[in-house]
């Protein structure tokens, strides 16, 4: 087996074009991972600047009512994932910074995509679509006439009659062909692994290398495979192609199409609509003849005994606001629970393509180990709700039990109070947390793995080095 590893890699090295082309896309594939390195961190430390700089101005607000502050409001900044140079996933049109305030659940703006020249949108050169698109085609092109090649000089009659049998030299040759996929992913993830030190990090690293290193396997040994059982190289790489043109174009495509209308997600304006309708229903805290107000006014004189609500020692606007924000939190919670299960199935009937389809298995588990896939996303959308809440009910509570009465919109607080509201930290999940949202694609890649091995292992012999 060794021996057929060194007789494959001392062919492509005689091969002096072979030489050329690999040590140009050698180049181009450092220069483009380090170029996501830099752009990842220029943006990652843009957005710590801003970041500072609008806690900065919240903590010397001046002093001002705690429910105009709350609709004055912060920010969520959405962390720049140190892998998003590798695998940007859906960070590039989701958006990374949303408006937290009052009585209102903003959307996620400012998309790469959104503020990138219209010549950009077309898409930008990123170390996932070297490892996923052109490495696979160079893999391919190895490996889809190899086998024939050798049946064509009478090398391959020589080798079996010499006693190797043949399942082992396609092994041995896919295994020549899958080191040189390997040797280029691993040398973009040693220069990943010098822009970081987190721990997390490289676990996550560690299990891209595995997700990549067996969809280079699958290719090689169907690339062989065809290659052995062919007997011209057009037809081999034809096959070759075609499969991988539907894996990569085709299949994606289709499924998702399906998967949208078996499981749709409602339109924003309809979500908006929803939203607003059923928000309707509940107590208004900024109108005084609520009818939903007057009831929440009575229990609350009736639990501290008082006629009127100038008697509370409490300020009953801040009820009020806090009331309406718990109100609208259940009314979010709802529809935006609804589409996050949505979510979850659409992503599940996708990741069963992988049956048919290694590469959407591949697609998935790399933004999903990078970081960068929906569920990473809206982990982040829903820690920056779950902070939005704290940070009103924060000013809310202030309002209601710091000292003043209700009616008094003059009483304010001074930037001592603001300071002492928490900062937003988001942390990404820790990828084994959330490794169960990828074990279909793991077991998808892994049957494929299987497959390639079986179809090599039983090949014909005697038909197939004739």
């Amino acid at each position: 087996m060794i021996d057929i590893i060194i007789n494959e890699w001392t062919k492509f090295l005689r091969n002096s074009v072979f030489v050329y082309l690999n040590v140009f896309f050698i180049f181009s594939l450092i220069f483009v991972v380090y170029l996501g390195i830099l752009q990842n961190n220029s943006q990652e430390t843009n957005r710590k600047i801003v970041e500072d700089e609008v806690r900065e101005q919240w903590d010397n607000l001046e002093p001002m009512n705690p429910h105009s502050a709350a609709h004055y409001g912060s920010y969520a900044f959405k962390p720049m994932n140190l892998l998003n140079g590798l695998d940007g996933g859906v960070n590039d049109i989701t958006g990374n910074v949303i408006k937290l305030e009052g009585h209102v659940q903003n959307e996620i703006l400012f998309s790469e995509a959104s503020q990138s020249l219209s010549i950009s949108k077309f898409g930008k050169l990123k170390s996932s679509i070297l490892l996923q698109i052109i490495i696979p085609l160079i893999i391919i092109f190895l490996g889809y006439s190899s086998i024939i090649n050798d049946k064509k000089t009478g090398v391959l009659k020589l080798l079996v009659v010499e006693g190797l049998m043949l399942r082992k030299i396609i092994f041995g040759k896919s295994l020549s062909i899958w080191l040189y996929g390997l040797l280029l992913l691993f040398l973009t993830i040693i220069i990943q692994i010098f822009s970081t030190s987190s721990f997390e990090s490289l676990n996550r690293l560690i299990l891209i290398i595995i997700s990549y290193s067996l969809y280079y396997y699958i290719l090689a040994g169907l690339a062989l495979y065809f290659s052995s059982i062919f007997k011209n190289n057009t037809t081999s790489l034809s096959i070759v192609m075609c499969l991988w043109i539907v894996w990569t174009i085709f299949i994606p495509k289709l499924w998702g199409n399906t998967v949208e209308k078996v499981y749709p997600l409602p339109s924003r304006q309809v979500f908006k609509d929803n939203m607003k309708e059923e928000r309707s229903k509940g107590i208004d805290g900024h109108n005084p003849y609520d009818k939903r107000r007057d009831i929440l006014k009575e229990k609350f004189l009736n639990q501290y005994n008082v006629d009127s609500l100038s008697q509370l020692p409490l300020n009953f606007d801040g009820i009020v606001m806090q009331a309406d924000e718990e109100y609208g939190n259940q009314i979010w919670d709802k529809y935006f629970g609804k589409n996050y299960h949505i979510l979850e199935k659409q992503k599940k009937l996708f990741q069963i393509s992988g049956i048919v389809n290694p590469f959407s298995s591949l697609q998935s588990l790399s933004m999903g180990f990078a970081g960068t896939d929906m569920m990473h996303h809206l982990d982040f959308l829903k820690s920056a709700e779950d902070y939005r809440r704290y940070f009103i009910k924060e000013l809310n509570d202030q309002h209601a039990y710091g000292g003043s009465k209700t009616g008094d919109w003059k009483w304010t607080v001074d930037s001592l109070y603001f300071r002492s509201v928490k900062k937003y930290d988001y942390k990404s999940a820790k990828i084994f947390d959330k490794i169960n949202y990828y074990s279909i694609d793991i077991i998808c890649l892994l049957l494929w793995f299987v497959a390639v091995n079986s179809l090599i292992f039983f090949i014909n012999r005697k038909k197939n080095i004739l």
